[in-house]
């Protein structure tokens, strides 16, 4: 019998596994985290924090939390359906979609509720991944659209399905705006019918440009014009402007249509405060004259890929977000956190403005105080706001 040395070596079946670049948000936070210095800034992962730069629990939700614990349900550790919390399924598809206001536009009718069908996901991302499981598998897209710039995440998610990912002009350098009119040319010149659009309903990520009410009109009539179906990402609702129905108005509007069929990924992180609670929804939306028929089908596919994933979301969060939204009272406390977190970034994009005005920084800086939302982490600090503008400053000038 032969040495240990001699006997054959074992093959892993994982050594020729392919190299996946780090993920830079959470690359950015571990180097920030593991940083002593103390003018440190993160400009990685959006969250929003204190004048400390510490997390900033909603007063809304701790009160949602307490009256939680001291219910002391017994069934608060239970399995949900798969489909998840019906109730708040129920209040998080009205925050989106405004039923009651919309029952008075013109050609919508109360059928409308039956067009939308809801199951709860993990967070936006798992809305968004669960939305591109789904329609690649029932729709076959030829292409997704993803706007450039994005969320990094959106790329991954649709190379996880599979689908060959194509990129619209969407943000414009010299102006600092979204670029309409090349948005509109390319996606009129090169998409197909049944192609997915990626569209940021509002606060886009990471560029803070969003289009105007009528160029929300000229993308829904492409969509129309071309057969797109538009997939809504939705993470900031209440959180970009402090008012729920402006940011989510472009929705609405492309709901309000009947005819054309689109998802929401839905996600509760940014207006609730719960980043580590993964609440979330999708929301699937069919067509007026096929709501009735397809409705079940919907979210008995839905509830297939989730039972294969996942099995069900998780409750607690859900229950914090259901809570506030079916209380009148809490309801407009939360507005109140809205309006605290969003005027306070819009008031730290004002500072940083003034601030790179001042420093003579070579540029046009109009549009930080134009743009929606978060002004990323403890950049959204008055302690550290110069310093910001001093670094921004210092890297403008070496690099112009």
């Amino acid at each position: 019998m032969g040495s240990i040395s001699e006997l054959p070596q074992s093959t892993s079946h994982f050594t020729n596994l392919p190299q996946i670049p780090t993920d830079e948000p959470f690359a950015v936070n571990g180097s920030y985290i593991k940083d002593t210095h103390p003018k440190k800034v993160n400009l990685g992962i959006g969250v929003y924090r204190t004048n400390k730069g510490d997390p900033w629990p909603l007063r809304v939700v701790e009160d949602a939390e307490k009256a939680i614990y001291n219910a002391q349900d017994i069934s608060r550790h239970e399995y949900l359906s798969i489909q998840g919390d019906r109730e708040f399924l129920r209040l998080a598809a009205d925050l989106v979609f405004d039923f009651d206001s919309t029952q008075s536009c013109a050609g919508t009718t109360h059928s409308s509720l039956g067009r939308v069908t809801s199951i709860q996901t993990v967070s936006g991302t798992g809305a968004n991944r669960l939305g591109a499981e789904f329609l690649t598998r029932n729709i076959s897209p030829r292409n997704v659209w993803i706007p450039a710039p994005t969320w990094a995440n959106h790329h991954t998610i649709w190379d996880l399905a599979g689908v060959p990912r194509k990129e619209y002009p969407y943000y414009n350098n010299a102006t600092g705006e979204f670029n309409y009119e090349e948005t509109l040319q390319t996606l009129r010149t090169s998409s197909s019918k049944n192609d997915i659009l990626v569209l940021h309903a509002c606060a886009h990520n990471p560029t803070g440009a969003d289009p105007s009410r009528e160029q929300w009109e000229g993308i829904l009539d492409l969509c129309k014009e071309k057969g797109l179906i538009p997939f809504f990402d939705l993470a900031y609702q209440g959180f970009a402007s402090g008012d729920v129905g402006k940011d989510g108005w472009a929705i609405r509007r492309f709901f309000e249509e009947g005819g054309i069929e689109f998802v929401v990924a839905q996600s509760f992180s940014k207006n609730f405060g719960l980043y580590g609670q993964r609440v979330g929804a999708l929301h699937v939306v069919s067509s007026s004259s096929a709501a009735q028929g397809v409705s079940e089908d919907i979210l008995a596919t839905l509830c297939h890929l989730v039972r294969g994933e996942y099995s069900m979301a998780p409750r607690g969060g859900a229950e914090i977000v259901r809570r506030v939204l079916g209380n009148k009272e809490l309801r407009a406390r939360w507005a109140e956190d809205l309006d605290t977190m969003s005027t306070r970034i819009l008031s730290m994009r004002k500072a940083l403005f003034e601030e790179l005005v001042a420093l003579g920084t070579p540029g046009d800086w109009g549009h930080v105080v134009k743009q929606d939302g978060l002004a990323n982490n403890d950049l959204v600090n008055e302690s550290n706001v110069r310093y910001v503008a001093m670094a921004i400053d210092d890297v403008v000038r070496t690099v112009s």
